[in-house]
Protein backbone atom coordinates (compact mmCIF):
# COMPACT_ATOMS: atom_id res chain seq x y z
CA UNK A 1 0.00 0.00 0.00
CA UNK A 2 1.17 3.51 -0.78
CA UNK A 3 1.47 5.83 2.20
CA UNK A 4 1.62 9.30 0.69
CA UNK A 5 2.99 12.33 2.53
CA UNK A 6 1.64 15.57 1.00
CA UNK A 7 3.58 18.67 1.98
CA UNK A 8 0.96 21.40 1.54
CA UNK A 9 2.35 23.66 4.24
CA UNK A 10 2.65 26.55 1.77
CA UNK A 11 -1.02 26.36 0.72
CA UNK A 12 -2.14 29.53 2.45
CA UNK A 13 -3.83 31.61 -0.27
CA UNK A 14 -5.09 31.57 -3.84
CA UNK A 15 -5.00 28.25 -5.64
CA UNK A 16 -3.10 26.46 -2.84
CA UNK A 17 -6.05 25.97 -0.45
CA UNK A 18 -8.33 25.28 -3.42
CA UNK A 19 -6.05 22.44 -4.47
CA UNK A 20 -5.88 20.91 -0.98
CA UNK A 21 -9.63 21.22 -0.33
CA UNK A 22 -10.42 19.38 -3.55
CA UNK A 23 -7.68 16.74 -3.46
CA UNK A 24 -8.15 15.61 0.15
CA UNK A 25 -11.62 14.04 -0.34
CA UNK A 26 -10.30 12.03 -3.30
CA UNK A 27 -7.30 10.83 -1.31
CA UNK A 28 -9.68 9.82 1.47
CA UNK A 29 -11.90 7.90 -0.96
CA UNK A 30 -9.11 5.54 -2.00
CA UNK A 31 -9.08 2.33 0.05
CA UNK A 32 -5.66 1.44 -1.36
CA UNK A 33 -4.01 4.57 0.03
CA UNK A 34 -2.99 6.15 3.31
CA UNK A 35 -2.11 9.82 3.45
CA UNK A 36 -0.39 12.16 5.87
CA UNK A 37 -0.92 15.81 5.01
CA UNK A 38 1.17 18.74 6.23
CA UNK A 39 -1.15 21.75 6.15
CA UNK A 40 -1.68 25.16 7.69
CA UNK A 41 -3.49 25.29 11.02
CA UNK A 42 -6.51 26.91 9.35
CA UNK A 43 -6.90 24.08 6.84
CA UNK A 44 -6.32 21.47 9.53
CA UNK A 45 -9.21 22.91 11.58
CA UNK A 46 -11.35 22.90 8.45
CA UNK A 47 -10.68 19.21 7.86
CA UNK A 48 -11.16 18.21 11.49
CA UNK A 49 -14.90 18.76 11.03
CA UNK A 50 -14.81 15.96 8.44
CA UNK A 51 -12.67 13.59 10.53
CA UNK A 52 -15.12 10.68 10.32
CA UNK A 53 -15.05 10.82 6.51
CA UNK A 54 -11.24 11.02 6.44
CA UNK A 55 -10.33 7.96 8.51
CA UNK A 56 -7.37 6.98 6.31
CA UNK A 57 -5.87 10.48 6.52
CA UNK A 58 -3.86 12.18 9.24
CA UNK A 59 -2.84 15.83 9.45
CA UNK A 60 0.24 17.56 10.81
CA UNK A 61 1.27 21.21 10.90
CA UNK A 62 4.25 23.41 11.65
CA UNK A 63 4.10 25.36 14.90
CA UNK A 64 4.99 28.71 13.30
CA UNK A 65 3.59 29.34 9.81
CA UNK A 66 4.49 33.01 9.30
CA UNK A 67 8.10 32.65 8.20
CA UNK A 68 10.13 34.03 5.31
CA UNK A 69 11.33 32.17 2.25
CA UNK A 70 14.76 31.29 3.63
CA UNK A 71 13.42 30.11 6.98
CA UNK A 72 10.70 28.10 5.31
CA UNK A 73 13.23 26.41 3.03
CA UNK A 74 15.62 25.50 5.85
CA UNK A 75 12.82 24.33 8.12
CA UNK A 76 11.41 22.08 5.43
CA UNK A 77 14.79 20.51 4.68
CA UNK A 78 15.33 19.81 8.38
CA UNK A 79 11.83 18.89 9.60
CA UNK A 80 10.14 17.00 6.77
CA UNK A 81 12.53 14.00 6.78
CA UNK A 82 11.70 13.49 10.47
CA UNK A 83 7.98 13.83 9.75
CA UNK A 84 8.31 11.32 6.91
CA UNK A 85 10.00 8.77 9.16
CA UNK A 86 7.49 9.30 11.94
CA UNK A 87 4.53 8.87 9.58
CA UNK A 88 5.92 5.78 7.85
CA UNK A 89 5.17 7.30 4.42
CA UNK A 90 6.88 5.78 1.39
CA UNK A 91 6.02 8.57 -1.09
CA UNK A 92 6.46 12.35 -0.86
CA UNK A 93 4.41 14.85 -2.85
CA UNK A 94 5.87 18.34 -2.42
CA UNK A 95 3.57 21.24 -3.22
CA UNK A 96 4.45 24.92 -3.14
CA UNK A 97 7.27 24.69 -5.72
CA UNK A 98 9.78 23.57 -3.08
CA UNK A 99 11.25 20.07 -3.06
CA UNK A 100 13.03 18.17 -0.32
CA UNK A 101 16.63 18.06 -1.53
CA UNK A 102 17.58 14.77 0.14
CA UNK A 103 14.32 12.92 0.25
CA UNK A 104 14.50 9.45 1.83
CA UNK A 105 11.57 8.36 -0.35
CA UNK A 106 10.61 8.99 -4.00
CA UNK A 107 9.33 12.52 -4.54
CA UNK A 108 6.82 14.19 -6.86
CA UNK A 109 7.10 17.96 -7.07
CA UNK A 110 3.98 19.98 -7.83
CA UNK A 111 5.27 23.07 -9.62
CA UNK A 112 2.73 25.81 -10.13
CA UNK A 113 4.21 29.30 -10.09
CA UNK A 114 4.90 30.96 -13.43
CA UNK A 115 6.12 34.22 -11.89
CA UNK A 116 9.66 32.89 -11.70
CA UNK A 117 10.01 32.88 -15.49
CA UNK A 118 7.76 35.85 -16.31
CA UNK A 119 9.56 38.85 -17.79
CA UNK A 120 6.29 40.77 -17.57
CA UNK A 121 6.17 40.23 -13.81
CA UNK A 122 9.74 41.32 -13.20
CA UNK A 123 9.23 44.41 -15.38
CA UNK A 124 5.97 45.23 -13.55
CA UNK A 125 7.62 44.93 -10.14
CA UNK A 126 10.55 47.14 -11.16
CA UNK A 127 8.21 49.79 -12.59
CA UNK A 128 6.38 49.84 -9.25
CA UNK A 129 9.68 50.21 -7.41
CA UNK A 130 9.09 47.07 -5.37
CA UNK A 131 12.68 45.81 -5.41
CA UNK A 132 12.23 43.74 -2.29
CA UNK A 133 9.55 41.69 -4.04
CA UNK A 134 11.81 41.42 -7.12
CA UNK A 135 14.59 39.94 -4.99
CA UNK A 136 12.25 37.65 -3.06
CA UNK A 137 10.84 36.27 -6.33
CA UNK A 138 14.35 35.73 -7.73
CA UNK A 139 15.33 33.77 -4.62
CA UNK A 140 12.16 31.67 -4.70
CA UNK A 141 12.67 31.10 -8.40
CA UNK A 142 16.16 29.77 -7.84
CA UNK A 143 14.87 27.37 -5.16
CA UNK A 144 12.05 26.32 -7.50
CA UNK A 145 14.52 25.63 -10.33
CA UNK A 146 16.73 23.55 -8.06
CA UNK A 147 13.62 21.73 -6.81
CA UNK A 148 12.62 20.70 -10.33
CA UNK A 149 16.10 19.30 -10.89
CA UNK A 150 16.20 17.19 -7.68
CA UNK A 151 12.64 15.82 -7.73
CA UNK A 152 12.01 12.36 -9.18
CA UNK A 153 9.10 13.77 -11.18
CA UNK A 154 7.74 17.29 -11.64
CA UNK A 155 4.04 17.79 -12.31
CA UNK A 156 2.58 20.99 -13.81
CA UNK A 157 -1.15 21.88 -13.86
CA UNK A 158 -1.16 22.68 -17.58
CA UNK A 159 0.76 21.69 -20.70
CA UNK A 160 1.63 25.34 -21.29
CA UNK A 161 3.41 25.54 -17.96
CA UNK A 162 4.99 22.09 -18.37
CA UNK A 163 6.55 23.38 -21.60
CA UNK A 164 7.76 26.50 -19.78
CA UNK A 165 9.38 24.36 -17.05
CA UNK A 166 11.29 22.41 -19.69
CA UNK A 167 12.51 25.61 -21.37
CA UNK A 168 13.49 26.99 -17.97
CA UNK A 169 15.22 23.99 -16.39
CA UNK A 170 15.83 21.49 -19.18
CA UNK A 171 13.75 18.97 -17.24
CA UNK A 172 10.68 17.41 -18.81
CA UNK A 173 7.64 18.01 -16.63
CA UNK A 174 4.41 16.00 -16.68
CA UNK A 175 1.21 17.95 -17.34
CA UNK A 176 -1.71 16.83 -15.16
CA UNK A 177 -4.53 19.41 -15.24
CA UNK A 178 -6.20 20.37 -12.02
CA UNK A 179 -9.77 19.21 -11.68
CA UNK A 180 -13.19 20.48 -10.75
CA UNK A 181 -15.70 18.84 -8.44
CA UNK A 182 -19.11 20.17 -9.42
CA UNK A 183 -20.92 18.43 -6.57
CA UNK A 184 -18.54 19.81 -3.96
CA UNK A 185 -18.53 23.32 -5.41
CA UNK A 186 -22.32 23.71 -5.54
CA UNK A 187 -23.19 21.50 -2.56
CA UNK A 188 -23.45 24.13 0.16
CA UNK A 189 -26.85 25.87 0.14
CA UNK A 190 -26.03 28.17 3.05
CA UNK A 191 -26.84 31.78 2.11
CA UNK A 192 -24.19 34.43 1.88
CA UNK A 193 -23.59 36.56 5.00
CA UNK A 194 -25.80 39.64 5.12
CA UNK A 195 -22.92 42.04 4.36
CA UNK A 196 -22.05 40.13 1.19
CA UNK A 197 -25.70 39.84 0.14
CA UNK A 198 -26.12 43.58 0.50
CA UNK A 199 -23.01 44.29 -1.57
CA UNK A 200 -23.93 41.76 -4.24
CA UNK A 201 -27.54 42.85 -4.48
CA UNK A 202 -28.82 39.34 -5.19
CA UNK A 203 -27.38 35.85 -5.14
CA UNK A 204 -29.09 34.43 -8.24
CA UNK A 205 -30.19 36.44 -11.26
CA UNK A 206 -33.89 37.18 -10.98
CA UNK A 207 -34.44 38.48 -14.49
CA UNK A 208 -34.66 36.52 -17.72
CA UNK A 209 -32.03 36.72 -20.43
CA UNK A 210 -34.35 39.00 -22.42
CA UNK A 211 -34.18 41.61 -19.64
CA UNK A 212 -30.38 41.81 -19.57
CA UNK A 213 -30.10 44.63 -22.09
CA UNK A 214 -31.80 47.03 -19.66
CA UNK A 215 -30.43 45.62 -16.39
CA UNK A 216 -26.96 46.49 -15.08
CA UNK A 217 -24.01 44.63 -16.57
CA UNK A 218 -22.33 42.67 -13.79
CA UNK A 219 -18.68 41.69 -14.27
CA UNK A 220 -16.80 39.43 -11.87
CA UNK A 221 -13.12 38.84 -11.15
CA UNK A 222 -12.22 36.28 -8.46
CA UNK A 223 -8.77 36.93 -7.01
CA UNK A 224 -7.05 38.50 -4.05
CA UNK A 225 -5.11 41.59 -5.10
CA UNK A 226 -1.69 41.07 -6.59
CA UNK A 227 0.25 42.59 -9.48
CA UNK A 228 0.20 39.71 -11.96
CA UNK A 229 -3.59 39.53 -12.03
CA UNK A 230 -3.38 42.94 -13.71
CA UNK A 231 -6.18 44.72 -11.82
CA UNK A 232 -5.27 48.12 -13.20
CA UNK A 233 -5.97 47.07 -16.80
CA UNK A 234 -9.36 45.71 -15.71
CA UNK A 235 -10.24 48.92 -13.87
CA UNK A 236 -9.32 51.05 -16.89
CA UNK A 237 -11.41 48.78 -19.10
CA UNK A 238 -14.38 49.11 -16.72
CA UNK A 239 -14.25 52.89 -17.16
CA UNK A 240 -14.36 52.49 -20.95
CA UNK A 241 -17.24 50.00 -20.77
CA UNK A 242 -19.12 52.39 -18.48
CA UNK A 243 -19.08 55.03 -21.22
CA UNK A 244 -19.82 52.61 -24.07
CA UNK A 245 -22.77 50.94 -22.38
CA UNK A 246 -24.40 54.07 -20.94
CA UNK A 247 -27.17 54.51 -19.87
CA UNK A 248 -27.10 50.86 -18.84
CA UNK A 249 -25.28 50.69 -15.48
CA UNK A 250 -22.22 48.53 -14.85
CA UNK A 251 -20.81 46.87 -11.73
CA UNK A 252 -17.42 45.20 -11.37
CA UNK A 253 -17.31 42.79 -8.43
CA UNK A 254 -13.94 41.93 -6.88
CA UNK A 255 -13.36 39.24 -4.26
CA UNK A 256 -10.76 41.35 -2.50
CA UNK A 257 -10.36 44.74 -0.88
CA UNK A 258 -8.13 47.40 -2.40
CA UNK A 259 -6.74 48.34 0.99
CA UNK A 260 -3.24 47.93 2.46
CA UNK A 261 -2.93 44.78 4.55
CA UNK A 262 -6.22 43.31 3.34
CA UNK A 263 -4.68 40.75 0.96
CA UNK A 264 -2.11 37.94 1.22
CA UNK A 265 1.48 38.84 0.43
CA UNK A 266 3.19 42.21 0.22
CA UNK A 267 1.38 43.52 -2.85
CA UNK A 268 0.38 47.17 -2.51
CA UNK A 269 -3.14 47.96 -3.84
CA UNK A 270 -2.87 51.74 -3.56
CA UNK A 271 -2.39 52.24 -7.31
CA UNK A 272 -5.55 50.27 -8.11
CA UNK A 273 -7.55 52.04 -5.38
CA UNK A 274 -6.43 55.44 -6.63
CA UNK A 275 -7.33 54.47 -10.20
CA UNK A 276 -10.88 53.58 -9.12
CA UNK A 277 -11.23 57.03 -7.56
CA UNK A 278 -9.59 58.97 -10.40
CA UNK A 279 -11.74 57.27 -13.06
CA UNK A 280 -14.96 57.96 -11.17
CA UNK A 281 -15.72 54.28 -10.54
CA UNK A 282 -16.29 54.39 -6.78
CA UNK A 283 -19.94 53.39 -7.22
CA UNK A 284 -19.18 50.85 -9.95
CA UNK A 285 -16.40 48.78 -8.37
CA UNK A 286 -17.69 46.62 -5.52
CA UNK A 287 -15.09 45.14 -3.17
CA UNK A 288 -16.72 42.01 -1.78
CA UNK A 289 -13.62 40.96 0.10
CA UNK A 290 -12.64 37.34 0.49
CA UNK A 291 -15.59 34.98 -0.08
CA UNK A 292 -15.50 31.51 1.55
CA UNK A 293 -14.87 28.88 -1.11
CA UNK A 294 -18.05 26.94 -0.35
CA UNK A 295 -20.12 30.09 -0.96
CA UNK A 296 -18.43 31.30 -4.14
CA UNK A 297 -21.04 29.70 -6.40
CA UNK A 298 -23.58 32.30 -5.21
CA UNK A 299 -21.31 35.08 -6.44
CA UNK A 300 -20.70 33.55 -9.87
CA UNK A 301 -24.40 32.99 -10.44
CA UNK A 302 -25.21 36.59 -9.56
CA UNK A 303 -23.06 38.00 -12.37
CA UNK A 304 -23.17 38.19 -16.17
CA UNK A 305 -19.56 37.83 -17.33
CA UNK A 306 -16.37 36.52 -15.81
CA UNK A 307 -13.31 38.60 -16.70
CA UNK A 308 -9.63 37.92 -16.06
CA UNK A 309 -6.85 40.22 -17.29
CA UNK A 310 -4.01 38.19 -15.68
CA UNK A 311 -0.75 38.43 -17.58
CA UNK A 312 0.69 35.20 -16.17
CA UNK A 313 -1.01 31.99 -14.98
CA UNK A 314 -0.37 28.28 -14.59
CA UNK A 315 -4.00 27.07 -14.47
CA UNK A 316 -6.61 29.52 -13.03
CA UNK A 317 -9.31 27.60 -11.13
CA UNK A 318 -11.86 30.45 -11.32
CA UNK A 319 -12.09 29.97 -15.09
CA UNK A 320 -13.43 26.45 -14.59
CA UNK A 321 -15.69 27.58 -11.74
CA UNK A 322 -17.09 30.36 -13.93
CA UNK A 323 -17.72 28.01 -16.85
CA UNK A 324 -19.43 25.49 -14.54
CA UNK A 325 -21.63 28.33 -13.25
CA UNK A 326 -22.73 29.20 -16.79
CA UNK A 327 -20.81 32.47 -17.01
CA UNK A 328 -19.32 33.51 -20.35
CA UNK A 329 -15.58 34.09 -19.91
CA UNK A 330 -13.48 37.01 -21.14
CA UNK A 331 -9.78 36.16 -20.67
CA UNK A 332 -6.40 37.61 -21.50
CA UNK A 333 -4.80 35.82 -24.41
CA UNK A 334 -2.47 33.42 -22.59
CA UNK A 335 -1.65 29.88 -23.70
CA UNK A 336 -2.88 28.63 -20.32
CA UNK A 337 -6.23 30.41 -20.66
CA UNK A 338 -6.76 28.97 -24.15
CA UNK A 339 -5.80 25.53 -22.87
CA UNK A 340 -8.39 25.73 -20.08
CA UNK A 341 -11.24 27.47 -21.90
CA UNK A 342 -10.75 26.69 -25.59
CA UNK A 343 -13.64 28.10 -27.65
CA UNK A 344 -15.71 28.78 -24.52
CA UNK A 345 -14.06 32.18 -24.00
CA UNK A 346 -13.26 35.39 -25.85
CA UNK A 347 -9.67 36.63 -25.63
CA UNK A 348 -7.89 39.99 -25.64
CA UNK A 349 -4.25 41.23 -25.35
CA UNK A 350 -3.43 41.21 -21.65
CA UNK A 351 -2.32 44.84 -21.30
CA UNK A 352 -4.92 46.46 -23.58
CA UNK A 353 -7.77 48.05 -21.63
CA UNK A 354 -9.44 49.18 -24.85
CA UNK A 355 -9.42 45.68 -26.36
CA UNK A 356 -10.70 44.23 -23.10
CA UNK A 357 -13.56 46.75 -23.13
CA UNK A 358 -14.37 45.91 -26.77
CA UNK A 359 -14.43 42.20 -25.95
CA UNK A 360 -16.72 42.73 -22.97
CA UNK A 361 -19.09 44.75 -25.15
CA UNK A 362 -19.09 42.02 -27.79
CA UNK A 363 -20.34 39.51 -25.24
CA UNK A 364 -22.66 41.94 -23.44
CA UNK A 365 -24.48 43.12 -26.56
CA UNK A 366 -25.09 39.71 -28.13
CA UNK A 367 -27.46 37.33 -26.39
CA UNK A 368 -26.62 34.70 -28.99
CA UNK A 369 -22.85 34.96 -28.41
CA UNK A 370 -23.31 35.02 -24.65
CA UNK A 371 -25.55 31.95 -24.64
CA UNK A 372 -23.20 30.04 -26.95
CA UNK A 373 -20.23 30.76 -24.66
CA UNK A 374 -22.24 29.77 -21.62
CA UNK A 375 -23.24 26.41 -23.13
CA UNK A 376 -19.71 25.70 -24.36
CA UNK A 377 -18.30 26.59 -20.96
CA UNK A 378 -20.69 24.28 -19.13
CA UNK A 379 -19.65 21.42 -21.39
CA UNK A 380 -15.94 22.19 -21.14
CA UNK A 381 -16.02 22.39 -17.33
CA UNK A 382 -17.05 18.73 -17.26
CA UNK A 383 -13.69 17.70 -18.72
CA UNK A 384 -11.84 18.66 -15.53
CA UNK A 385 -11.79 15.96 -12.86
CA UNK A 386 -10.06 15.88 -9.49
CA UNK A 387 -10.59 12.13 -9.41
CA UNK A 388 -8.61 11.80 -12.65
CA UNK A 389 -5.94 14.19 -11.35
CA UNK A 390 -5.43 12.19 -8.14
CA UNK A 391 -5.46 8.88 -10.04
CA UNK A 392 -2.66 10.12 -12.32
CA UNK A 393 -0.60 11.33 -9.35
CA UNK A 394 -1.01 7.93 -7.66
CA UNK A 395 -0.05 6.17 -10.90
CA UNK A 396 3.22 8.15 -11.01
CA UNK A 397 3.80 7.33 -7.34
CA UNK A 398 3.35 3.61 -7.98
CA UNK A 399 5.85 3.76 -10.84
CA UNK A 400 8.45 5.63 -8.76
CA UNK A 401 8.10 3.27 -5.79
CA UNK A 402 8.42 0.28 -8.11
CA UNK A 403 11.51 1.76 -9.78
CA UNK A 404 13.10 2.42 -6.38
CA UNK A 405 12.38 -1.14 -5.27
CA UNK A 406 14.06 -2.57 -8.38
CA UNK A 407 16.86 -0.01 -8.43
CA UNK A 408 15.86 1.57 -11.76
CA UNK A 409 15.17 5.16 -12.77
Amino acid sequence: MIHLFLDASAASSGSGPTYVRNVVPHLAARADLRSTILVSSALRREFQAQSQELSNLSFVEFANENVGTGTRFLRSQKSIPALLRRSGANMLVSAGNMALFRSPVPQILLSGNALYTSNDFYRDVVERGDYRLWLDTKIKGQIAEWSVKVADCTVAPSQAFADEIQRWTGVRARAIPHGFDRELFFRNTEPLPLELRNKLGRTIREQTSADRTSDELRLLFVSHYNYYRNFETLIRAAAIVKKLISPRPIKLFLTCRLQPGANPGSYSPETAARLVKDLGLASNVVELGSVPYHLLHHVYRACDLYVTPAYVETFAHPLVEAMASGLPVIASDLKVHREVCGDAALYFPAFSASRLAETVMKAAESREASLKMSNQGLERSRSFSWNTHVAQIISIAETLIREKAFGTS
